[in-house]
């Protein structure tokens, strides 16, 4: 069985957000898989996706400062800035993390690890609302 569906994602500012329920309350059709595979398609070039601690918000602060640390924002060497000072750390930020993520489905659920979760990683000081695409492929 496949299925496909996209989904809308709050906008949401800068920073790393947990978004793991957001997404499985948008796909009830997970619950019908007994094994499979759930791919996440972020499609966006200013912000990107990963797993990581789901309890602790310091994570999500610490990722966040630790990647404006590396990736500053208004650099005198970006030429492309058309679109703001925080766009192409954006870009930067987006390619080293990714935009999408795979994810093993095992009775009717996400099998993640006790502490992980689905960040959106939002690179954009005000990124406005994320297109996801979710592709499932299982047997029922």
């Amino acid at each position: 069985m496949w299925f496909q569906k996209e989904i809308i994602l709050k906008s949401r500012n800068k920073g790393f957000h947990l978004i793991t329920d957001e997404i499985l309350s948008s796909i009830p059709e997970i619950k019908s898989i007994k094994v499979g595979l759930a791919n996440f398609l972020l499609k966006h070039t200013s912000a990107s996706l990963t797993l990581n601690e789901n309890a602790d918000p310091d994570v999500r602060t610490d990722m966040k400062n630790y990647f404006d640390e590396i990736v500053p924002e208004n650099k005198n060497y970006y030429k492309h800035t058309s679109e703001g000072g925080d766009d192409m750390p954006a870009h930067i930020k987006s390619s080293l993390l990714g935009n999408s993520i795979t994810i093993p489905i095992s009775n009717g659920k996400l099998n993640l690890g006790t502490w992980q979760g689905i960040y959106l990683c939002e690179h954009r000081n005000y990124g406005g609302n994320r297109k996801l695409l979710i592709t499932i492929n299982g047997k029922s």
